[in-house]
């Protein structure tokens, strides 16, 4: 049933009865003149706009009626259609019928975005590995060719390989003999001489001690080939731990003989 309610309405924003008649008039507190006639009764979800003075009547399912002011001086809204896809401009058309125009653009945009992110991380990847790698003059001297004919049979020279101290041997009978005579049980890391060696008069291996990398001394410690004095590992002729801290013989790096007295390591 519809409620009776006064045939004169002053529009405020409190809130009015639920439901409006057809005849019901409508004043501006203003100018206190008549601004609006309904024409029909206000139902739920339907709303009326005063177009006479910036006034509107609104109802909803459970809230009351309500009179306030509307903004009806906008009329020129402005397009927004430079900042919009060719292809989405016609508001008229079909959005499937444009959907491969836009996912092209789209797609191109990703490719092109993908393809430039790739090359600045290539390059910025490449940039630290060569700010953290070896520098060129350590580059240039990665192989060593050294004269075998100038080291004494018996003793150990040191040249610098790499920023490595690298030791040579030039072995005698004796000690290949005592090398060799060694049983595999006795040792840590277990190899045999002819394992680490080309040629029985030559031992080649870096001088870095495999605990904490100090470089050991030649023809020192019990077993008379190195001796490490930071924390005393002994190495044998062989280059192999025989005791102490250290956990793996001297490394043994690449080389090959290019002639009797030429080696060339790297």
């Amino acid at each position: 049933s519809r409620l009776s309610v006064p045939s004169i309405l002053v529009a405020s924003a409190k809130s009015v009865p639920l439901a409006l008649s057809s005849n019901t008039k409508i004043i501006s507190r203003k100018t206190r003149q008549r601004v609006h006639t309904l024409g029909q009764p206000f139902c739920s979800r339907t709303y009326g706009l005063l177009t006479l003075d910036t006034c509107s009547a609104s109802c909803g399912i459970n809230l009351p009626q309500q009179v306030r002011f509307s903004h009806v001086d906008v009329t020129n809204v402005p397009s927004f259609d430079g900042y919009r896809l060719k292809s989405t401009r016609d508001t008229n058309a079909v959005s499937s019928k444009t959907e491969v125009d836009r996912k092209v653009f789209t797609y191109t945009i990703a490719f092109a975005g993908t393809v430039m992110a790739t090359t600045t991380a290539k390059y910025a990847v490449k940039t630290l590995v060569q700010t953290l790698g070896p520098s060129a003059k350590t580059l240039a001297l990665a192989n060593l060719e050294v004269n075998l004919a100038s080291i004494p049979e018996g003793k150990n020279i040191v040249v610098k390989w790499r920023n490595k101290p690298l030791f040579i041997r030039h072995r005698t009978q004796d000690m290949i003999d005592q090398e060799r005579d060694v049983p595999l049980t006795a040792l840590r890391d277990r190899q045999t001489d002819e394992e680490r060696v080309q040629d029985p008069k030559w031992l080649v291996c870096l001088g870095i001690c495999t605990h904490l990398g100090c470089v050991p001394i030649a023809d020192a410690g019990e077993f008379g080939g190195y001796y490490c004095p930071c924390h005393g590992s002994h190495y044998d002729y062989s280059g192999r731990i025989r005791k102490g801290p250290a956990p793996l013989n001297l490394e043994v790096p690449e080389y090959k003989f290019l002639d009797e007295n030429t080696l060339l390591v790297g």
